[in-house]
This record gives structure tokens, C-alpha cells and sequence, in this order.
């Protein structure tokens, strides 16, 4: 028979364990928070289905452009045609978004885009069509990369304004951008294998298909909503006048300022490597579509493993070091992959690459959508989206006329380089940045005072 103190000991053990095993329960019920709002869970099981799609899409294109042309510089060119719309009408979207009910405008942007993935695949499926213009050509898709464009200028900034009426505890926001970016990275991982497959054994257009016939999912989850919109009432003014507003706003303010200056140089010069894919998974790794596959899978893993980390966070303390932090892992993931002629070192550089440009990404969101003042919301995040895409064709450009020059590896790594760099000057500029946010967090109540003070005594920085 046990003696009384080892009875003791026995059950401390197990009380621990229990509290242990109850605690990681909490922690994974409290990183999926905010799919307790209806809304949001409409819109992850829609989105997450038309996804898959998008990214089908993105893969394909790619790789019929290479397989057409055999440029680079082409890859580039359909890239900035897709991309320079969003950068020329962002501003001026943002202003309407403001204006109109913001799940209007999503059913408009998701309808129009069905719209343009099945006129790609009716285009690409008539590739010898006997009539002269109605089939697949490099003229076709800068026409319709250009369309698809125009569409992401409205839906990127009515996407992300309309986030905070999905989820209305503005606590979960931070936890809803994570799981709409593990969504995003899982779509990332599962939409490009399958699109590699699906192009060796076929062609781009079941891509193009499966891309159009994917939206229906999320158009019926918007129609499925109940969303309550607070009305915003401002003085008449034109949309110059608003728009001026939503620059000041964006510029008067030294954190959203200093962020999105981060994230258009992390975008020139970080992002634009996926138009290069095909050619590494060609003429550097010697493969195929498949080769292709899996580095967009593998990119896709490491902002996946990303995104999770970050749901499972309990504040938006340290987001400010973390965008340092994934501007340094983004740019030395790009160099690494540059340097590769592996394809498993090429796999592994992939997933740190894809890690750190997503831990920057939803970083940057969070923090900009949690201190936004509500009547500017549209405004600002079409600045974001400006940031975001807007810079991405400018970029791609440059990508592809470097890459034309001086090889694909080369551009990769000098890229990087400067996305490094990039993050040395945000390093400079986060103390103020900080002292910034601070305030607006204590107000929301999302810092109170007290937690401020203790963590700056103990620890230093909060943010």
C-alpha cells in the first residue's frame, strides 16, 4: 500500500496534468476565437473553398505565360498589367467603400471574378478554335489580367474594411486577420500542388474552371450574412475632398506612415519573386509544372506555420518587433533561394521565405486595422492595398527586366538584400512607432494602463 506522501505526490501529478491538459485546451479554443462570430465562420467556409481556386489560378497563369513565350520579361509584363490597376484606383476605391455597404461590394468584386476565371477558361480551352480572336493569347490575358486588376482594387480594401463588421469584438480582430491568413496559406498549399498536377496531366483551363466555379462558395456565404452596419454620417464632400482626408489621415499618423512605407519596399522588392517561379522550377531546378507545385506548397507551409503561430497569440503585444523580425527572415529566405540549385534546399529556403512574409504581413495588418479610426477604415486600407499590391506590378517589372539581364537567381538574391535593409530602417523607426500606439491601444481598452506600465517596468517594450 502507498504511504500517504507518495498518495500526495500521486495526485499532485495528476493535478497538474489535468491543469495542463486544460490549459492547452484554452490555448487552442482561444486560437480560433473568433470563428464564434456567425459572420466570420461564413466567410472562412466560403473563402476557404474559393481559395483553392485563386491560387490554382495565380500557378496556371504563371506557367501558360512560360510555356507560350519562354520570357521572363513576360512573366513580369502580365504581372504589372494584372497589378497597375489596383495601384491607380485603390485611393479612389477606398473612398467608395467608405460610402457603400461593404458586403455589396464584395458580392460585385466575387461576381466579376467568377466572371473573368471562366472567360479564361473558355478562352483557354479553345486554343484551336477555327475562329481567329476567340482563343488563347498573350493579348487575351494582359486584357484580362488588367480586368481582374480593376476587380482586386474594390475588393482588397472592401475585404479588409469589411472584417471589423465580421467580427465586432474588436479584441478577436487580431485573431480573425491570423485565421484569415491560415486560410489563405493552407488554400497556398493545397491550391499550386494540385494545380502542378492537374497542368501535367491536362491543361491551365480545368485550373481556370475549377477557379471560376470555386466563387459560388463565397457568394453564397455573403448572401447567408446578417451583418449590422453603423452608419456613418460625415458632411457631403466630393470624392478628391475624402479622398485628401484618407491621405492625411494615412500620413499624419507615424505608425501607419512607417508600416506601410516598410511594406511597399518589402512588396517592390520582396514579393515580386513568384512571377520568376516558373523559370527556377525550369532552368534552375530542371523540372516541371509539379517542380513548380511544390515550391508554391512549400512557400505556402512556412506562411501557414506563420499564420498559426499567430492565432494562438493572446494580444497584439510584440507585433511591432515582429514585423522587424520577418523583414530580416523574408529577405534571407529570398537570398538563400537565390543562391540554391537544390531542389531541397530550394524547398527549404521556400518555406522560410514564405514564414517570414507572412508573419510581416499579418503583423502590418493587425496593428493598422486595430488603430484605425472607423471613418477612414476604407480609406486607409486601400492605402494597405496600395502597399500590398500596389507596388507588386512596378516590381514584377523590375523582376522580370532584371531577371532578362542578369538571371532569375541573381534579381532573387539582390531582392532580398533589400528587403534586409528594409527591415535595418524599420529597427530605427520602431521606438516611435511605438510610442505611437501605445495610447490608442490603453483607450480601446485593448492595453489597459496598468499592463503598460508593468510590462515597460519589467520587460521593456510592450509592442
Amino acid at each position: 500500500m502507498d504511504s500517504p506522501l507518495k498518495q500526495r505526490q500521486s495526485n499532485s501529478r495528476r493535478h497538474a496534468a489535468a491543469e495542463v491538459e486544460q490549459q492547452a485546451e484554452h490555448s487552442y479554443a482561444h486560437a480560433w476565437r473568433a470563428l464564434r462570430h456567425r459572420n466570420f465562420r461564413l466567410f472562412f467556409a466560403g473563402q476557404s473553398i474559393s481559395l483553392i481556386g485563386t491560387w490554382m489560378t495565380r500557378v496556371a497563369t504563371g506557367w501558360l505565360v512560360y510555356r507560350l513565350t519562354g520570357s521572363a520579361l513576360l512573366l513580369g509584363t502580365i504581372s504589372f498589367a494584372g497589378q497597375i490597376p489596383t495601384f491607380i484606383l485603390a485611393p479612389f476605391a477606398g473612398v467608395w467603400v467608405d460610402r457603400l455597404n461593404r458586403r455589396h461590394v464584395l458580392l460585385w468584386t466575387q461576381t466579376l471574378a467568377m466572371v473573368q476565371s471562366l472567360m479564361l477558361a473558355a478562352l483557354t480551352f479553345s486554343i484551336h478554335s477555327k475562329i481567329p480572336w476567340f482563343h488563347i493569347n498573350i493579348t487575351w490575358i494582359l486584357a484580362l489580367s488588367a480586368s481582374q486588376g480593376i476587380i482586386n482594387a474594390f475588393d482588397m480594401p472592401g475585404r479588409q474594411a469589411f472584417m471589423v463588421q465580421m467580427v465586432e469584438d474588436r479584441r478577436d480582430l487580431g485573431n480573425a486577420i491570423a485565421i484569415n491568413s491560415s486560410m489563405v496559406n493552407i488554400a497556398r498549399l493545397i491550391g499550386p500542388s494540385f494545380a502542378g498536377m492537374l497542368i501535367a496531366v491536362t491543361s491551365e483551363g480545368w485550373c481556370f474552371l475549377i477557379d471560376g466555379i470555386s466563387y459560388i462558395a463565397v457568394i453564397i456565404s455573403l448572401l447567408m450574412m446578417h451583418v449590422r452596419v453603423a452608419e456613418i454620417r460625415r458632411a457631403a464632400a466630393s470624392t478628391l475632398t475624402e479622398l485628401r482626408e484618407g491621405w492625411s489621415y494615412v500620413s499624419g499618423s507615424r505608425a501607419i506612415r512607417t508600416i506601410l512605407l516598410l511594406f511597399a519596399v518589402v512588396s517592390l522588392m520582396g514579393m515580386p519573386f513568384v512571377v520568376l517561379m516558373p523559370v527556377f522550377a525550369r532552368e534552375v531546378l530542371h523540372g516541371g509544372p509539379h517542380t513548380l507545385g511544390f515550391l508554391m506548397a512549400a512557400m505556402g507551409c512556412g506562411a501557414l506555420i506563420s499564420a498559426l503561430a499567430l492565432a494562438a497569440r493572446r494580444s497584439v503585444l510584440g507585433l511591432g518587433r515582429m514585423i522587424l523580425y520577418s523583414a530580416a527572415i523574408f529577405g534571407i529566405g529570398l537570398i538563400g533561394f537565390g543562391y540554391s540549385h537544390f531542389f531541397w534546399i530550394s524547398m527549404g529556403m521556400m518555406l522560410v521565405a514564405g514564414f517570414g512574409m507572412m508573419q510581416g504581413m499579418a503583423a502590418s495588418n493587425t496593428i493598422i486595422q486595430t488603430i484605425v479610426s472607423e471613418d477612414v477604415r476604407g480609406r486607409v486600407m486601400s492605402y494597405y492595398t496600395m502597399a500590398f499590391v500596389g507596388m507588386a506590378p512596378f516590381g514584377s517589372l523590375l523582376a522580370g527586366a532584371m531577371a532578362h539581364r542578369m538571371g532569375a537567381p541573381l534579381t532573387v538574391m539582390l531582392n532580398g538584400a533589400v528587403v534586409l535593409l528594409g527591415g535595418i530602417w524599420f529597427a530605427t523607426q520602431l521606438p516611435a512607432v511605438r510610442k505611437d500606439i501605445r495610447p490608442i491601444y490603453q483607450e480601446l481598452g485593448i492595453l489597459p494602463a496598468e499592463i503598460i506600465v508593468a510590462a515597460m517596468s519589467e520587460t521593456g517594450p510592450v509592442d
